[in-house]
């Protein structure tokens, strides 16, 4: 945990100074103490100043709090699954978050100009938790009984609903203008570009209390993994457990979800990278899965601005395919061990 702290910690830093306009370590130590309200020695330039606090700090701690967010949802959804391969994107939960984000896109240009004013900063973080929730509680529900078994019935329940969900989005860039159609775009590819101090404070309200409630729930995942008899035996309360976990999962990935869009893969590679070194214990596994998949999130947003400079890919791009052979290669593991 210390090294991955260090290592979220630079590529912090280097996404503050890559770019199309470079800033050296010198101009942002400057920068980030002029900030913190100490005195400037006069070694860093009012451009560099403003492109650090206006553009380079709010996307790069949007994006160590979403790879957070997303790597700790993982390590969640697998424990309370019991399944190597659950994941917000995998299992639909992103998906979900995405066409509730979409429909409040599209939805909102609709109402009254009164009313489109009075929920329009809260419209997309709510439909976005809404349609994670409902998606969440629907995987689990068709998850818990089988069609030849659980991993097999959860990725199927996965597929159908990201296919139900595209769908939806689908359908939405049909109607939508272009402006709209634009923004759904965005939500498709997922990207870091438009993050804001605004977004990062609704975020901070919504998932910093999910995230604590998640870290709190790693004794009960641990027993919860013996099945769940045996956890009730040895005094877990299974329901409230599970409760717990999928409402602040649908939580923390639907707030993330709505500023984000979708990035895909990352809640499934940080854990299992977890725990193929540090063990399965979820004490350890849900901290250092969020800090790995900050690290990981912040290492591809870099590559996602500077790979095909002055052009931006959308990263998500860059996540799925770093993902999907990760993913391609859990199934041939999953399937090299299963007896014969």
């Amino acid at each position: 945990m210390p090294l991955l702290g260090l290592l979220v910690a630079a590529l912090f830093v280097a996404n503050l100074g890559a770019g199309a306009y470079v800033i050296t370590p010198l101009e942002i130590v400057e920068a980030l103490g002029i900030l913190a309200g100490l005195q400037s020695s006069g070694d860093v330039s009012e451009q560099a100043l403003g492109v650090l606090a206006g553009i380079r700090l709010p996307r790069a701690l949007m994006a160590a709090a979403a790879g957070a967010g997303l790597g700790l949802a993982g390590a969640v959804l697998q424990g309370l699954f019991r399944n190597p391969l659950a994941d917000p994107g995998v299992i639909g939960v992103s998906s979900g978050a995405a066409l509730g984000a979409a429909i409040a896109i599209v939805g909102v240009a609709a109402l009254p100009p009164g009313l489109r004013l009075l929920v329009g900063g809260i419209a997309l973080p709510a439909s976005a938790f809404v349609f994670s929730l409902a998606t969440t509680l629907l995987v689990y529900r068709v998850g818990r009984v089988g069609l030849g078994g659980p991993v097999a019935t959860l990725l199927l329940a996965g597929i159908a609903f990201n296919a139900l969900a595209f769908a939806g989005v689908g359908f939405l860039s049909y109607v939508a203008t272009d402006e709209q159609l634009r923004n759904l775009s965005f939500w498709n590819l997922g990207s870091l570009s438009g993050a804001t101090w605004q977004q990062l404070g609704m975020c901070a309200l919504a998932g910093l209390p999910a995230a604590a409630i998640l870290l709190r729930l790693a004794p009960g995942l641990d027993a919860l993994s013996l099945g769940n008899e045996e956890a009730r035996h040895l005094g877990v309360d299974v329901t409230r457990l599970q409760r717990a976990a999928v409402v602040c999962t649908a939580l923390l990935v639907g707030c993330l979800v709505a500023y984000t869009g979708v990035i895909g893969f990352l809640g499934l590679v940080a854990p299992h990278m977890v725990r193929l070194g540090i063990g399965p214990s979820h004490r350890l596994v849900l901290p250092t899965a969020g800090l790995l998949g900050g690290a990981l999130l912040l290492g591809a947003d870099m590559i996602a601005r500077t790979s095909v400079a002055p052009a931006e890919l959308p990263v998500g791009i860059v996540t799925t395919a770093a993902g999907a052979p990760f993913f391609l290669w859990l199934l041939a593991r999953a399937r090299r061990q299963a007896p014969t």
